[in-house]
C-alpha cells in the first residue's frame, strides 16, 4: 500500500472513498425512520395554513432533518467507539476498524451541523432560536447507556423533535397538534429501539452497558415495545382527530396497525432470527405507508402543490 492512503486497524482504507465510508458509518438510508413524518407534519401545516404546497421550506426541512440525524448519529458512533469494539455485531463498524478516522467523523459531524442551523437559520427565527436545544438530546443519547436504564427513552425524546420542528418551520408557531405528532414519533421509535437492544443483551451484561433489555430481559423489553407501539397508535390517531384527516389517512393507519401486529409476531424471546426484518423492514414501511396516504388525504381534501 502506497504512503497516499492511510490505513485503518483493520488494513481498510482510511481516506479513499472517505464520503462513501463516513455515509455508511452514519447509515444515512435510515432518514426513511424520520423524514416522513417531518414531512406529514410540514405538509399538514401548510395544508391548515393556506393550502399550498411550499417547496422551499419542505427542501429546507429536508435539508435540517438530515443534517440533524446525520449530527447525531455520528456522534453516537464517536462516543460509542470503545463498547462498539467491545461488542461482536459492532466490532466492524467504521470506527472500530479505522475505516474512518476519528479526526473525518467529527468533521462530517460538524458539516452536517452547520447545515442543520443553516436550514434553521433560513426558515425563521424562532427554529433558528430553538436550534441549539434540539441538539441536546442528540448528545446526550450515547451516554443514556452508561447510566440508565432506559437510554431508549431519551433516543424517543431526541426523535419528538423532528416533527415538532417541522411544523415550527412551516408555521413559525407553537402547535399541539405537531406535540401529539412529535410524541408518536418518539415513543415509536423509542419502542422499536426496544426490540433492537435485544439482540445486545449479552454483550451489554458482560461490559457493563445498560437498557432495558439488560436490566430486565429480552421478554420485558418485548413487552415494553408492544406497550410503546400501542400508545403510538393512540397517538397517531388522536393526531387525525386533532387536524380532521379524512378516510385515506384512517386507511393508511389501519395498515400501520397491521404492519406493528405483524412486527410483534415475529419477534418472540426465544427467537430473535427474523429480528432485522422486524426493525428495518417493517419500521421503514410503517413510515412510508403513512406518508404515503397522509399525502394522498391531504390531496384530496384540497392540498395544492
Amino acid at each position: 500500500m502506497s504512503g497516499t492512503t492511510a490505513e485503518g486497524a483493520a488494513g481498510l482504507p482510511r481516506e479513499r472513498n472517505g464520503v462513501s465510508a463516513f455515509l455508511r458509518l452514519v447509515m444515512i438510508e435510515h432518514s426513511v425512520f424520520a423524514l416522513p413524518f417531518a414531512y406529514i407534519a410540514s405538509l399538514t401545516a401548510m395544508f391548515l395554513d393556506d393550502g399550498t404546497v411550499h417547496w422551499w421550506q419542505l427542501f429546507l426541512v429536508t435539508v435540517a432533518m438530515v443534517g440533524m440525524r446525520t449530527f447525531a448519529m455520528a456522534a453516537n458512533r464517536i462516543i460509542d467507539r470503545e463498547i462498539d469494539a467491545r461488542n461482536p455485531r459492532t466490532a466492524t463498524r467504521e470506527l472500530v476498524t479505522g475505516a474512518v478516522s476519528v479526526r473525518s467523523a467529527w468533521t462530517g459531524a460538524i458539516v452536517a451541523l452547520v447545515f442543520f442551523l443553516g436550514a434553521a437559520a433560513l426558515l425563521n427565527p424562532l427554529c433558528l432560536a430553538l436550534a441549539p436545544l434540539a441538539v441536546v438530546p442528540m448528545v446526550v443519547y450515547p451516554y443514556g447507556k452508561r447510566f440508565t436504564n432506559f437510554p431508549h427513552a431519551i433516543l424517543g425524546l431526541a426523535q419528538c423533535v423532528g416533527p415538532v420542528g417541522a411544523w415550527l418551520a412551516v408555521t413559525g408557531s407553537w402547535s399541539w397538534e405537531a406535540v401529539v405528532l412529535g410524541v408518536a414519533v418518539g415513543v415509536w421509535i423509542g419502542g422499536f429501539d426496544l426490540i433492537f437492544a435485544c439482540q445486545d443483551v449479552a454483550a451489554d451484561r458482560a461490559h457493563g452497558v445498560r437498557s432495558v433489555p439488560a436490566r430486565f430481559g429480552i421478554a420485558g423489553a418485548l413487552y415494553g415495545a408492544r406497550a410503546s407501539h400501542v400508545v403510538t397508535v393512540g397517538l397517531l390517531v388522536w393526531f387525525g382527530l386533532l387536524t380532521g384527516a379524512g378516510l385515506l389517512f384512517w386507511l393508511g393507519m389501519l395498515i400501520v396497525v397491521c404492519a406493528f401486529l405483524y412486527e410483534h409476531a415475529i419477534v418472540r424471546p426465544g427467537d430473535l432470527s427474523r429480528l432485522n426484518r422486524a426493525f428495518f423492514t417493517v419500521n421503514g414501511v410503517i413510515g412510508i405507508v403513512l406518508f404515503v396516504f397522509a399525502l394522498g388525504d391531504l390531496a384530496v381534501r384540497g392540498l395544492v402543490p
